[in-house]
This record gives structure tokens, sequence and C-alpha cells, in this order.
């Protein structure tokens, strides 16, 4: 009986979260002429709109261990499926998150993404896509922005426990920014077809400082990135 309501909940789920997100995609490009703050309303609807279909319809409840420091940092989350992707509009008041540089070709999406101010990550770029991307990453900086960053690079299985991507140590070392670790548990639950109720834990971990060695910082961000499998 539970595998059915299961079913039905995750049918249901699909085309209320993506049929609605549709028209957001249409609304955050007509947004754009009004400005970045109506864009901003825009993606943080999409936030509500997700985490309100997953709370409701799909039966999943959030919570969130530990807070996030008020100050300039550079986040790290777990990624092991879309669901903290897409949350994270919701998680952080407007946060520029580094997303692959391909994402921004999408028709509609990505250019509102790049208005909104994501940093594009150009994964084989290099020197000159590392410093365009630096720099964009410090004007988000100055204007209060958090920096969110997903370290594995691309979305692992619960439990898995990959090295962190060469990239992230050359951005901690050039922002020169401490940095939050965030492990979340998403991936048993939302990454599948038929979708699990249940409870996803985002866990916060210790803040680790600006400066350290490449191998201290890898480290540390692993085992709290890895807090929760």
């Amino acid at each position: 009986m539970a595998h059915i309501v299961a079913i039905l909940r995750s049918l249901l789920f699909y085309p209320v979260f993506y049929g609605f997100s549709a028209l957001l995609v249409v609304a955050s490009v007509l947004a754009i002429p009004f400005g970045r703050n109506r864009l901003r309303d825009v993606v943080a609807t999409w936030g509500a709109l997700h985490y309100w279909c997953v709370t409701n319809i799909l039966g999943i409840a959030v919570v969130q261990e530990g807070v996030i420091p008020d100050e300039p940092v550079l986040i790290l989350v777990k990624h092991e499926s879309y669901f903290e992707a897409i949350d994270i509009p919701r998680l952080f008041a407007f946060p520029a998150v580094f997303a692959k540089k391909e994402l921004f070709a999408i028709p509609g999406w990505g250019f509102s993404a790049k208005f909104y101010g994501l940093i594009p990550v150009a994964r084989d770029g290099g020197a000159k896509s590392l410093r365009t991307m630096i720099s964009t990453a410090r004007e988000r900086i100055e204007a209060k922005r958090p920096l969110v960053l997903f370290p594995e690079g691309t979305r692992v299985a619960h439990g898995a426990s990959p090295p962190l991507q060469s990239g992230f140590a050359g951005i901690y070392k050039l922002l020169k920014l401490p940095v939050v670790p965030v492990a979340v548990n998403s991936g048993p639950l939302y990454n599948r077809i038929i979708k699990q109720p249940g409870t996803i834990t985002y866990r916060v971990g210790e803040m680790i400082p600006a400066g350290l060695k490449r191998d201290e910082v890898e480290a540390r961000a692993h085992a709290a990135l890895n807090a929760l499998n």
C-alpha cells in the first residue's frame, strides 16, 4: 500500500512542479526588464514551489542541523540529487551558485541564470576562464551574496564519497574565504523516479578557515560533506 501511495504522490508531483516551473521560466525572462530584484522574486517563488511540492505532495520533511554564518563564506554542498540544487534559492538569500557553463546555453533558463548572477564554470577553459570566474565571484562577494559550490562536480550516489574536484582548491585559494560544508542525504528519497516519503537532512559542518594548505582543507571539507553517509 505504501508503494502505491508513493507512486500516486510522484505522479502528482511531476506535472504540478514541472508544469509550474515552465511557467516560471517564462516569468523569469519577462521579469528581466524590470531588474534583478524582480527576477530574484521569481527564482525565490520557484524554490518555494518546489519546497511546497516536496513537503505536501511527496511527504518529505526537510530539516537543517546547524546555521550558516552570516558573513562572507564559500558554502560547499553535497550533491546527491536535483533536490538540493533546486532548494538553494530557498536556503539562501540571493545565492550566487557556481554552475556548469553548459547550463547557460539552455533556452530561456540560461539567459535568466546569467542575469540572476550565477557564476559560469568552464572546466576546460584554462587560465583565462579561471580569472573570469574568480572576478565574477568577487563581484558577488562585494554585493554580499553567498557563494555556493557543489565541489564534487556532479551528482553522486548516497554513500559514495569521491574526491573533491580540483577546481575547489583553486577557488578556495584565490577567494581567500572561509568554507562552510553542508552535508545532505537527499539521494535515497529523491534521486529516483518514484520518490519516497521520509526526512531529508542538511547538516552544517564546522567552518573551515581561509588560508589552509590544500591537503588539509580538502580533507576537512570532504569529511564534513560526507557526514551523513
